[in-house]
């Protein structure tokens, strides 16, 4: 995957000075599914940073809720809260990540501080992924073609759903969507309330993510203050590498993240429409509904 950037002015204070919306979400969507924005002066980092951010992404797309609560916007930093508790989920610690994709047409990142070691930011196109294991085993991409079972997240009280079942390859009037979350398929696995995997399909993922750890597939990079990315979550996976912070509160890594429904968004399987509200091309979609 080739480096993109779009490079902003230090002097740039509101969204509507940094960018063509459209062009970057025709670029995330018809391109190579995701886009660095550099240059976020150091201004805008220091006064409102959140609703500076929130402006710009619900320029390129509708912003949607990241939890029960309704957050729009969601700061990722390591809380500690301990494997255990339920506010608990993967942005929240300093863990390795591993690769996945997020409940939303659009994932967007803007980095306040990054980490003193590690958080190094890796992407891979799912559509690349999905040529190999058609390729490499058929059997397994026939299996990941099928619905898997995945666990209602413990953060996702306002759904009455135990669990999902959708696929992770799907095609929609020609279009392809990845969608997985390995976390959430193998809590249903170990859940009473919810299906079992089969062999074949455990052997599909562990596949799936062998193929992702291909270093040739991956593009990597760590953000750095003022940096900004948006990715594809229909055409990309992604993930970050566990990281270590400084002594210094102020100074530890702290990103701020949001959800985007597009306007150009690819039409998605009719099994995507309990997870995400809506599978029309454009719709309106994904996140988690606030109680």
């Amino acid at each position: 995957m080739e480096k993109v950037w779009y490079p902003l002015t230090q002097e740039a204070m509101k969204a509507e000075d940094i960018l063509d919306p459209v062009e970057i979400r025709n670029e995330l969507e018809t391109g190579i599914g995701f886009r660095r924005i550099d240059g976020v002066s150091e201004k805008t980092l220091d006064d409102k940073p959140r609703e500076w951010f929130l402006s710009l992404a619900n320029r390129i797309g509708t912003t949607v809720s990241q939890s029960a609560d309704g957050e729009m916007v969601l700061s990722i930093r390591n809380e500690a809260y301990g494997k255990k508790d339920d506010r608990t989920r993967g942005p929240n610690t300093n863990r390795k990540l591993g690769f996945h994709t997020d409940r939303c047409d659009v994932i967007g990142f803007l980095c306040l501080q990054p980490a003193r070691t590690g958080g190094e930011n890796h992407i891979v196109s799912s559509i690349q992924v999905e040529e190999i294991i058609r390729s490499e085993k058929p059997e397994l991409h026939k299996a990941l073609c099928r619905p898997f079972p995945y666990k209602r997240h413990v953060v996702d009280k306002a759904n009455d759903l135990p669990y999902c079942e959708q696929p992770i390859f799907s095609w929609k009037d020609g279009q392809f969507a990845c969608s997985y979350l390995r976390v959430l398929i193998d809590r249903a696995d170990l859940a009473d309330d919810c299906p079992n995997l089969s062999t074949t399909q455990r052997a599909a993922i562990d596949f799936l993510d062998e193929v992702c750890e291909r270093e040739s597939m991956q593009f990597r990079f760590t953000l750095k203050r003022g940096e900004i990315v948006f990715l594809n979550n229909w055409t990309t996976l992604h993930r970050r590498t566990a990281f270590e912070d400084f002594e210094e509160k102020e100074k530890r890594r702290h990103l701020l993240r949001v959800w985007l429904a597009v306007p150009n968004s690819r039409p998605l399987d009719e099994s995507f429409r309990a997870n995400f509200g809506a599978t029309e091309g454009g719709a309106i979609r994904g996140g988690m509904k606030p109680l």
